[in-house]
């Protein structure tokens, strides 16, 4: 179950953004996806359209129908954050950060490898048969 506070929180976030509740289209559709005759039978997924901007939005994260009501329409704020904030938006901002991560140890990678080849030559020439003369 979801809190009252966080409902709060979650219309207070969507009055920030210009999100009000009129402009919402809501159907309950069945889910699919496993668990068998439970999700056949329930419209417990809800697909929120949010006539402004024409985002649509399924949700079908828990198989109670308020809290994916609660999850879509936070998915909803989202979105919508994202297309208003572009790339000042938190998720742009994880995505970048994690992009930096992979890019720093792809290199460290690259060099750790090119290291143990470096090695492993080594180790192959002390195999070498010395000729004589050498």
């Amino acid at each position: 179950m979801i809190s009252p506070e966080k409902y709060e929180k979650l219309y207070e976030r969507m009055e920030g953004l210009g999100i009000l509740e009129p402009d919402l289209e809501e159907h309950f559709i069945r889910g699919s996806g496993s668990g068998g005759q439970k999700i056949n039978k329930t419209s417990s997924c809800v697909q929120l359209i949010h006539q402004p901007s024409g985002t649509e939005i399924r949700c079908q994260k828990t198989r109670s129908q308020a809290d994916n009501r609660y999850w879509a329409r936070r998915e909803l704020c989202d979105r919508i954050e994202e297309k208003v904030l572009g790339e000042k938006s938190a998720k742009q901002q994880e995505a970048e950060k994690i992009r930096r991560q992979k890019r720093r140890r792809s290199r460290r990678a690259k060099v750790r490898m090119l290291d143990d080849k470096t090695k492993q030559g080594q180790k192959k020439q002390l195999r070498r048969r010395v000729q004589p003369g050498e």
